[in-house]
């Protein structure tokens, strides 16, 4: 299973998401441009030392991503989602992509994706945290797979 960031813009957060992955051993796929620079002092606080730990490619674009060599369905999540992530049967070479914060995702990415999944939501709320998001559905997609380091 790989986490695939797509243009993250947070610094904050895309060290949390580095720190995730690492920590449940999972790997990471960082598409730029990103909207900080990666040597930033508040990522580098986010991620800690676990960024060292971490299994991760940088991919200068989305091009370039798409050009490699990719195993498993790729699985985006967005608030324009049609299936809830409670409701996916999860495989566990799966990379479960997240959106810019500020964004999300471009059409010829939404429309890439073998599937694109919704956290459900009380209404009015329209989104949540983009770091808060990929930990709920990766513990979700490691418990269905099995996947969890122990």
């Amino acid at each position: 299973m790989r986490l695939v960031l797509f243009e993250p813009d947070i610094p904050q957060n895309t060290g949390t998401l580095m720190r995730l992955a690492a920590g449940l051993g999972v790997s990471l796929d960082l598409i730029e441009p990103c909207g900080f620079l990666l040597d930033d002092r508040k990522l580098r606080r986010a991620g800690m030392d676990y960024i060292d730990q971490l299994d991760w490619t940088r991919h200068n674009s989305w091009a370039s991503y798409q050009s490699g060599a990719h195993e498993g369905r790729l699985v985006l999540l967005t608030t324009r989602g049609a299936i809830p992530y409670t409701d996916f049967a999860f495989a566990p070479d799966d990379r479960i992509m997240v959106g810019r914060e500020s964004a999300g995702v471009p059409d010829e990415v939404h429309d890439a994706a073998d599937a694109r999944l919704v956290i459900p939501l009380k209404p009015p709320a329209r989104s949540l945290n983009v770091a808060l998001s990929a930990a709920m559905v990766l513990g979700e997609a490691l418990r269905q797979t099995a996947s969890l380091a122990r």
